[in-house]
């Protein structure tokens, strides 16, 4: 409600769930999670890096073809309420041009990096042409060196289920990647 105005979401008007993922590097389990996602017939947001984008074309160009969405996590991982709007806008457009010229693929949804976020910036990308995806459901799935057992990721996982929900989930997480299967057939 408060921040609609800005075409910003926290939770979907959908009954499901949206699956998101954060990619700003790769660690080998981007490939068997879209694997999961294809045999569970399940589309996802995976928001990318440019970095990430440069490194892992076969895999965004997979994304794109298996009819998920690729939305706009920025060039560079700032935090966005630290930089100028000027380069805020840059961070997002030199992604999105990116990813018209290499791939004729048009990003319409956009994360911000560490989840900060402004009014001004929330309005920034409103004006660029984005929806900015937040969630409503994370949990710390990031840190490598330190991963959730499987059987606790997704008792808390499942735990956080509700209509509309917005999953923020990293494709860097061996025990995402593990339990997405049994995430899935228990959010159905």
């Amino acid at each position: 409600e408060q921040y609609g105005k800005y075409d910003a979401v926290f939770l979907t008007d959908q009954e499901g769930i949206w699956l998101t993922f954060d990619e700003g590097y790769e660690n080998g389990y981007t490939a068997s999670i879209l694997d999961t996602l294809k045999e569970e017939e399940v589309p996802a947001v995976f928001f990318v890096t440019l970095d990430y984008v440069k490194k892992e074309p076969d895999l965004v160009r997979r994304m794109i073809d298996e009819g998920h969405t690729v939305g706009n996590h920025t060039a560079y991982h700032p935090n966005m309420t630290k930089i100028t709007l000027e380069k805020a806008q840059e961070n997002i457009q030199v992604l999105h041009d990116y990813m018209q010229e290499e791939f004729q693929y048009t990003m319409t949804l956009f994360r911000n990096p560490e989840g900060a976020f402004s009014e001004q910036v929330l309005a920034l990308t409103q004006s660029m042409g984005y929806k900015t995806v937040l969630w409503s459901y994370a949990y710390k799935d990031w840190d490598v060196k330190q991963q959730p057992d499987p059987q606790t990721a997704l008792k808390n996982v499942t735990h956080g289920l509700h209509p509309g929900a917005v999953y923020l989930l990293h494709a860097v997480s061996s025990t995402n990647d593990q339990i997405l299967k049994s995430f899935i057939e228990q959010a159905r």
